[in-house]
């Protein structure tokens, strides 16, 4: 077993529950998102985000909105549905019930 892509795959397997976490929040920019997400060491490639955010916009989990910016292009900022909210408060259940037999099972 390769430690690094286990904890590669580990993270993966979060993403898209910590992106919905962030944008419950309030609405966010990619680089945002990006930025947290390489601050919590979740994400290293920006790439992989893009794909996961059209997933989940698809899906009816998030909308966007353009907004001008004074620093270039318009910026895309994405937001929370109330599916998208549904989904999180389900995933954020899952979580915790994960996390528990984890724990369980490393306490035994």
């Amino acid at each position: 077993m390769k430690i690094e892509n286990a904890k590669a795959q580990m993270r993966k397997g979060v993403l898209e529950f910590c992106i919905l976490s962030i944008l419950s929040r309030g609405d966010a920019y990619a680089s945002d998102i990006i930025n947290e997400l390489k601050k919590s060491e979740l994400i290293v490639v920006e790439g992989t985000l893009y794909p996961l955010l059209t997933r989940q916009k698809n899906a009816g989990l998030l909308s966007y909105r353009w907004e001008e910016s004074q620093q270039g292009p318009p910026r895309k900022y994405y937001a929370l549905t109330d599916k998208g909210k549904d989904i999180l408060t389900e995933l954020t259940n899952t979580w915790k019930e994960l996390v528990e037999a984890v724990n369980s099972i490393q306490s035994n």
